[in-house]
């Protein structure tokens, strides 16, 4: 009888290791392609006081929650098991109500510019959390691109916006949101190996719709929305994809990994960012901001090309919705790199 063939070791598995690496820094810059349209969006969905922030941060994830569950529905995936709800609920507490919420109320009064300045610091937040939560061992030149990539990345966000100044309410929000976006994002990391990017991501919206909904329910209630076409477009857009199908990619990214490697790609966010809010909002683009943002770009490659070193990535487990379904029942999307 024939032994099965073995798997190729050293050298020779090498460069599958590095494109696998390859694809999720990939689908991480996508996700935060599309993440750094939230906060200029976000800013003017709220500008003028026609949407409250309740209603602006509630009400994109109820969106969002639809959308996901018809597409839980659509491809008949499995439930999930045990301990992984409660990890889902950590997930929503983090990117599905958290993040939302806090930027929604922060940027109420902060500006685009400004609230750049702290969210700068969420791609540091990510690597600390993934490194204790996934048990990850990045190298010392990783932290030292990191640390050099965050302080480029605030020092860029403070030229624009015009610095952290006083501590204010916006500024303690900007800190609690970008402390529960990291631990959302690696959390929803290490579960997207388990039950697949684009499903880890709508189970955590499903899991929340109750209480969002609620919340949306009560901000129409006390105050009834009102907005241009323009506010309403990017409402639409916070609720599409800044909630919904950016996930799929920035999942897709950190379950593929090494996971404190693709969060560094967030450090082009702010330049992204602040491009954007020139553009929608008006703001004029210097040539600090030009050589910050090069500055900024630089630091993350650095980061992204340094060795992972110390203890490998964890072995990405088959999603369980992605196992082979049973007679009946539609095939779920892989999640794995191809």
């Amino acid at each position: 009888m024939l032994s099965p063939p073995s798997r190729p070791s050293g050298a020779a598995g090498r460069p599958a290791a590095s494109r696998a690496s390859r694809a999720g820094l990939g689908w991480g810059l996508l996700g935060v392609a599309a993440f750094s349209f939230t906060v200029p969006f976000t800013k003017a969905a709220v500008a003028g006081g026609g949407m409250s922030p309740l209603f602006v941060g509630a009400g994109r994830a109820v969106i969002a929650a639809v959308l996901a569950a018809l597409a839980l529905a659509a491809t008949r995936q499995r439930l999930p098991r045990g301990a992984q709800w409660a990890r889902l609920a950590v997930v929503a507490g983090g990117v599905v109500a958290g993040f939302p919420l806090l930027t929604s109320y922060a940027l109420s009064t902060a500006s685009a510019g400004h609230s750049a300045v702290v969210i700068a610091l969420l791609p540091a937040a990510t690597a600390v959390l993934a490194v204790l939560r996934g048990r990850e061992r990045p190298p010392v030149p990783f932290w030292v691109a990191a640390g050099v990539g965050a302080v480029a990345a605030v020092c860029f966000a403070s030229v624009r916006g015009g610095g952290l100044g006083a501590p204010g309410w916006p500024d303690l929000l900007l800190i609690a949101a970008v402390l529960a976006a990291g631990l959302g994002y690696a959390e929803g990391g290490l579960l997207a190996r388990e039950l697949g990017a684009w499903q880890t991501i709508s189970w955590a919206l499903v899991l929340s719709a109750p209480v969002m909904a609620a919340l949306a329910g009560l901000a129409v209630w006390q105050s009834p929305p009102t907005g241009t076409p323009v506010q309403w477009a990017a409402f639409g857009y916070l609720g599409v994809v800044s909630m919904f199908l950016g996930f799929f990619a920035w999942y897709r990214g950190l379950a593929i990994g090494p996971m404190a490697r693709v969060s560094q790609i967030q450090l082009v966010q702010p330049v992204l960012t602040i491009g954007w809010a020139a553009l929608f909002l008006g703001e004029r683009i210097t040539w600090p901001t030009l050589l910050g943002g090069l500055a900024v770009i630089a630091s993350a490659g650095l980061a992204v090309r340094a060795r992972t070193g110390g203890t490998a990535a964890p072995r990405r487990a088959a999603p369980r919705g992605n196992r082979p379904p049973a007679q009946g029942r539609s095939q779920a999307p892989e999640t794995e790199a191809r």
